[in-house]
């Protein structure tokens, strides 16, 4: 791959939209940024580093929990990179102890592997009357088993997040895997917003696809949605336009007490990148008129990519082009602690998008320097 100057109309450095500002590759490489001497390559639209997302049950027609082995991360992680996603954590929702098992085990053996950041647990330890399609006879309360499933993978260096409800734990419990250095989001709840706090306090750091899932924000009893909102913890949410309104979405961004505490999930379930049905649990989930849903009709997982996100954030919700790409890739960056994916300098060229004027992803930067 040959040394090659770009000049993008506008370039994200990760942090700001900039522009005038390029960029040098070499052997593959994001070698420098800087301004573009004459003669570099023009770029129509905008230079990004790749999505990052936290929060990913299958793609490509593989869902996690049905595959919970290496190639069925590796299947995932290379559908999403296909649509501008190029690190996430591969989700396992509720399931039996076993299957936690083996998706643990996969995930220290794909530990490096590309695209494949780490592994979210999202359940079994939930609230029943919040598990949404998690299956009822899979949940249980925290348990040991579950602690030293966290402490062996963080032990072998594989990121974890693990979405529990406060009231699926007892004291101490949530402090033991903050210990342990997981990522504990509060999500599928129906507690109190007393009681997200309390669980905040005890170390809880993040909530998993806000409004969704989680006692709602009223005028007398906030509930987690409340007690999300009003954190200075970093807070997920689905930006499809069907399970928040965009905006509600434009509303809880304004909301929060600071910059940078809101990022965007696609919550992704097989269909993206894959065939329109498949089959979780003991059900077929399909996609109809853009929704992926039951066969009562009901709302039943996701069926977006992040890029889908982004132009939705900017084209629909209103946000600022920066505020959108920072929600894709700094902060949940920031939330795995890797930072390292909201930079470019050093960045393969092919981890780098290029957008259009849509706001869609073009391609990315391998292509142009091939």
């Amino acid at each position: 791959m040959r040394d090659l100057w770009l000049s993008p109309e506008r370039l994200f450095d990760g942090t700001r939209l900039h522009e005038g500002t390029g960029l040098r590759l070499a052997g593959g490489m994001v070698a420098e940024i800087g301004p573009a001497p004459a003669g570099a390559r023009h770029i129509a639209g905008v230079v990004t580093p790749g999505y990052v997302d936290l929060q990913v049950n299958g793609g490509g027609g593989v869902l996690l929990n049905t595959s919970p082995t290496v190639e069925g991360m590796d299947t995932i992680a290379a559908a999403h990179r296909r649509l501008g996603t190029v690190a996430l954590l591969p989700t396992l929702i509720t399931d039996a102890p076993e299957v936690l098992d083996r998706a643990a085990g996969a995930a220290l053996e794909a530990r490096g592997r590309e695209g494949i950041l780490g592994l979210h647990i999202e359940g079994p330890h939930i609230a029943p009357a919040r598990r949404g399609t998690h299956a009822p006879r899979f949940i249980r309360p925290l348990d040991p088993r579950t602690i030293d499933t966290v402490r062996r993978l963080r032990a072998g260096g594989v990121r974890v997040m693990i979405t529990l409800a406060p009231e699926a734990a007892e004291a101490g419990q949530i402090a033991e895997l903050r210990a342990a250095g997981a990522v504990v989001s509060l999500g599928h709840t129906d507690a109190s917003y007393e009681a997200a706090n309390a669980a905040l306090a005890e170390g809880a750091n993040c909530f998993t696809h806000l409004f969704n899932a989680m006692s709602p924000l009223s005028h007398r009893a906030p509930g987690v949605a409340g007690a999300a909102l009003n954190s200075r913890v970093p807070v997920g949410i689905i930006c499809d336009g069907v399970h928040v309104a965009d905006d509600v979405v434009a509303l809880a961004i304004r909301a929060r007490p600071a910059p940078d505490l809101m990022f965007a999930v696609s919550d992704a379930m097989p269909t993206v990148g894959g065939p329109e049905r498949f089959r979780l649990y003991d059900m077929e989930l399909q996609v109809r008129d853009g929704m992926l849903v039951n066969p009562e009709g009901s709302l039943a997982g996701a069926h977006v990519t992040m890029a889908e996100s982004v132009a939705r954030l900017v084209d629909k919700v209103g946000v600022a082009p920066e505020t959108a790409l920072r929600m894709a890739v700094t902060v949940p960056a920031r939330v795995m602690d890797a930072p390292e994916l909201a930079r470019l300098e050093g960045r393969a060229a092919r981890d780098v998008l290029t957008l259009g004027p849509d706001w869609r992803v073009t391609g990315n930067l391998a292509d142009l320097a091939d």
